[in-house]
């Protein structure tokens, strides 16, 4: 299986509802420019109605479904998310019934929004492998399997964003685009691939879900049990033979990143840009904000794959990366235990302009003479500098203090 710019050019012609699929604007950001040296084009993708792609290729698969002698009256799918909204909101668009298999660790806002989009929604296993294996089993002749990445009508559904960028930004020198099962980059590949065939196509996962690097270099899909990373959106854990053949053939490079940098680059985007975009998204920002890209002097078109990131997780991102940057701190100070110690510290944390978020007092540590304790403050501060003059007024007064984080 593989697809072609006809393919993607033909899906293309079968969006022809504004309220499923439209054309999502580029816009600027100097910040990354001065960053970078790049002249940066941003693909505001998580701006689609479902908030990502994944409506390209669901209303791509589906339209061809409502159009053919299928007798088939329910699209089924299985997903954490994004291709979940994708598949129901398409699915509705078509005029036929939808069922999405979600894990049971699935945000809440993603099943309640799946199921606000006109899907019957099934919770079953607890990843998306055994979500997946239950949605299959479901599929019976009057319904259609839409599978995430390992379809060529998804994948020409999900090319069409290239053609876009080729028409939006004629002048594009590098498209960095996040990797999941594949099915975005090997479609956006196929497609500058003929419409731009000068731009170099970058490919960046995060690394603990880094599965084509390896399987480029073993020449066939390889897939990992387990995937833990803040960018949920391409937790796939593989690849497939049809997306491992459109990589090979047309994606120029593949990168990684860590949880770190995603959660910074989240960071920076609801800073800078004012975007709220999920760590799936925010992966290419981190691409080009890392070492292993240099897109200095060039024309670099980053793709925001989406921005559905709930407020639990937005939560985990923000702490992730306020810690990096030493604005989020923990600090541990031995005292003598008694009255008035906890309030002599914060005394000095609170005149050096700092907010404590909690504060525990340890008793019970096997290493402490009696009679003694220690304090372990959270607390947050503007930064580094910050955070070092507090650590030293904690000295000056007498204390010994560790910074735990």
């Amino acid at each position: 299986m593989t697809i072609s710019v006809s393919d993607i050019r033909e899906a293309r012609d079968r969006f022809d509802d504004e309220a499923v699929v439209r054309e999502t604007p580029i816009e600027t950001s100097r910040s990354l420019e001065a960053e970078t040296g790049a002249t940066v084009r941003l693909k505001m993708e998580h701006l689609q109605r479902t908030g990502s792609f994944k409506t390209r290729g669901a209303y791509n698969k589906l339209q061809q479904v409502k159009s053919s002698s299928n007798d088939a009256t329910r699209a089924v799918a299985a997903s954490a998310g994004n291709h979940a909204q994708g598949v129901a909101l398409a699915a509705s668009k078509t005029g036929l019934e939808s069922t999405i298999v979600m894990p049971k660790n699935a945000p809440q806002t993603k099943i309640d929004a799946t199921a606000g989009y006109g899907a019957d929604v099934e919770l079953h296993g607890h990843n998306f492998r055994e979500a997946m294996a239950h949605a299959k089993s479901i599929v019976g002749d009057d319904s259609v399997f839409v599978h995430a990445y390992d379809d060529p009508e998804i994948a020409a559904g999900q090319g069409t964003l290239g053609l876009e960028v080729a028409s939006q930004v004629p002048d594009a020198d590098t498209v960095i685009v996040p990797i999941g099962g594949g099915g975005l980059i090997g479609g956006v590949a196929a497609a500058l691939a003929e419409t731009s065939p000068d731009t170099r196509v970058v490919g960046v996962q995060a690394e603990d879900a880094a599965t084509v690097p390896r399987s480029l270099e073993k020449g066939e899909p390889h897939t990992i049990d387990s995937v833990q990373t803040i960018a949920d959106g391409i937790a796939t854990g593989g690849i497939s033979e049809l997306t491992h053949g459109l990589i090979e053939e047309y994606v120029d490079e593949v990168i990684t990143v860590s949880d770190t940098e995603i959660a910074e680059s989240v960071l920076f985007m609801l800073e800078r840009t004012k975007q709220m975009v999920e760590g799936a998204g925010a992966t290419s920002v981190a691409a080009m904000r890392s070492d292993r890209l240099d897109v200095s002097d060039e024309v670099v078109v980053p793709v925001l794959s989406g921005g559905n990131l709930s407020m639990t997780d937005l939560r985990t991102v923000l702490t992730h990366g306020l810690t990096h940057r030493g604005q989020v701190v923990r600090l541990r100070v031995h005292i003598v235990d008694q009255p008035g110690e906890m309030n002599r510290v914060s005394e000095i944390i609170a005149d050096c302009g700092a907010n404590i978020y909690e504060v525990n007092h340890e008793r019970s540590v096997e290493e402490l003479d009696v009679g003694n304790a220690y304090l372990q403050f959270r607390i947050e501060t503007s930064g580094t500098d910050q955070t070092d003059r507090i650590v030293e007024a904690i000295r000056d007064a007498g204390y010994s203090v560790t910074r735990v984080s």
